[in-house]
């Protein structure tokens, strides 16, 4: 993982980790890197210097930051206390449950960007979280 200080064209600065540079430079070409602050995705890298974590960093980096990080926190444990994580079954499950043929919950899942748009395009009201789905092991 790879951590980047990044900067918007309104002058907004947020943080973002990607799996390596590759992977950050393929999200930023399709448009899916946006600003935390304003949305915009005329985003590009600021400078920013290396940081070496040390033991005592560990706690600091689950903590949250600011209060917008401890909605968020707060309402990802809202989201995986009331619902069931169904994976990348989400599609799936979601249109079942809309077609009647199973009953229906509260869901939470992932899904491929092309099967959450025929979901939205078939008048399936799904949302996508601010946060990726945690996995549970049951």
């Amino acid at each position: 993982m790879i951590r980047y200080a990044l900067r918007c064209d309104q002058g907004h600065d947020f943080d973002g980790w990607f799996r390596n540079s590759e992977g950050f430079d393929s999200l930023l070409d399709a448009g899916q890197v946006s600003c935390t602050h304003c949305g915009s995705v005329k985003v590009a890298k600021a400078l920013m210097a290396p940081k070496v974590a040390q033991a005592r960093d560990e706690e600091a980096l689950t903590a949250p930051r600011d209060p917008r990080e401890a909605a968020l926190e707060a309402l990802r444990r809202h989201v995986e206390a009331n619902s069931d994580y169904v994976g990348m079954s989400f599609a799936a499950e979601a249109r079942a449950m809309h077609e009647g043929e199973a009953p229906a919950r509260a869901i939470h899942g992932e899904a491929k960007l092309e099967d959450a748009k025929k979901l939205l395009e078939d008048g399936i009201p799904v949302a996508p979280l601010p946060f990726r789905a945690r996995q549970r092991v049951n």
